[in-house]
């Protein structure tokens, strides 16, 4: 086990830090949080449209984005608690704080490796974002985890055969093209970036040894009662600090998403998204309104292929999704930046609606 214990070095600051009594506000009262205000308004609104007729199909989507959605989420704020407990903050600054193509690859590879929806994957970008990662790989990890993690891989395969091939190498080539942009704006100081560093000159932790140290820290590590109480309780520490920043984001895109799958008829999507311009724009608007999860958005957009034949319909309704995902990028403008927030529909937009162009026009 890796217990983030700070690792100790020779020199100590000459200027420590104020106490975080000095600088920090006080913690909200529990009734106070935006999580505690937003779930009971959500509750409310619940219980009157189980009674009530007319909302009851808002009622049924929202169940249903519960079911799918609940286990995603959760995998992803454990963990986040898992990080925030066990990595620590040299590793992460290692690899993916320096201002460099290769930590791009790095941040993509990463999103490749997880498990958690797009939503799911908020809590545990947030959580690489405080360990020390750059905007620029923390844009690139958001991009490429939802359409080309693993588990994501198989489903769309098993929805569009070997095409979904296209949909993850695209993913890939516009989570890689992101990041290298977000790399120049962080330079030219266009963008946010509390963890940047001067970059290439000022190496971070060069003669740092990730393998050495994690070595040192299992041949350490006590599997007691004590350490695993400890471990617990800092992973459901680090979890629920990362469900209280976030949640209330993922509810109010639920809510929305909802709405929208209760009320917007399902033959309107199939009727204004053909392979034309037209129809890519048509599908941006409505993937930006009613994207939830990747999970979800997955069988949809086989159903806009399946009755339209417009691949590139499909892609953009997937990739749209996580690009303009307003839960995504209310996120970032919080923890991040409001400039990093909206840099990245500018950046992305285009790149998804010229791939999505030519897989209409060849495919």
């Amino acid at each position: 086990m890796l217990q983030s214990d700070t690792v100790k070095f020779n020199k100590k600051p000459k200027n420590p830090e104020p106490s975080c009594g000095s600088c920090c506000p006080e913690p909200k009262k529990w009734y106070k949080e935006r999580l505690f205000i937003a779930g009971i308004i959500l509750i409310i609104f619940l219980i009157i449209s189980y009674f009530t007729p007319v909302l009851k199909p808002f009622y049924n989507s929202f169940k249903v984005y519960i079911l799918i959605m609940w286990l995603p989420v959760i995998v992803g704020f454990f963990i986040g608690g898992i990080i925030d407990y066990f990595i620590p903050k040299e590793y992460i600054e290692k690899y993916l704080s320096r201002h460099r193509k290769r930590t791009i690859l790095y941040a993509i590879m990463f999103g490749f490796l997880m498990t958690a929806c797009c939503h799911g994957i908020l809590a545990i970008g947030i959580e690489l974002y405080k360990k020390g990662a750059s905007t620029s790989a923390i844009v690139a990890f958001f991009l490429a985890s939802p359409w080309a993690n693993l588990p994501i891989t198989v489903l769309l395969f098993g929805f569009f055969g070997i095409k979904a091939a296209l949909i993850v190498i695209s993913a890939l080539i516009i989570a890689f093209i992101t990041g290298v942009i977000f790399l120049q704006l962080e330079k030219r100081g266009w963008v946010e970036c509390d963890k940047c560093r001067l970059g290439e000159d000022t190496p971070l932790h060069e003669d740092f040894s990730i393998t050495q140290d994690a070595k040192r820290r299992i041949r350490e590590y006590k599997l007691t009662k004590t350490n695993l109480k400890n471990a617990f309780k800092g992973t459901f520490k680090g979890s629920w600090t990362l469900a209280k920043m976030i949640l209330w984001w993922i509810l109010m895109g639920m809510t929305i998403a909802a709405l929208a799958d209760a009320y917007v008829p399902s033959h309107f999507f199939v009727r204004y998204m053909g392979p034309t311009l037209l129809g890519l724009f048509v599908t941006l608007f409505l993937a930006t309104i009613i994207e939830v999860c990747s999970e979800g958005s997955s069988p949809l957009a086989f159903e806009i292929f399946s009755e339209t034949g417009a691949f590139g319909n499909s892609f953009t309704f997937l990739m749209a999704g996580v690009v303009t995902d307003y839960t995504e990028i209310g996120l970032i403008w919080q923890n991040i930046g409001k400039k990093a927030a909206l840099w990245i529909p500018i950046i992305t937009i285009p790149q998804v609606l010229i791939l999505s162009y030519i897989f209409n026009i060849f495919l």
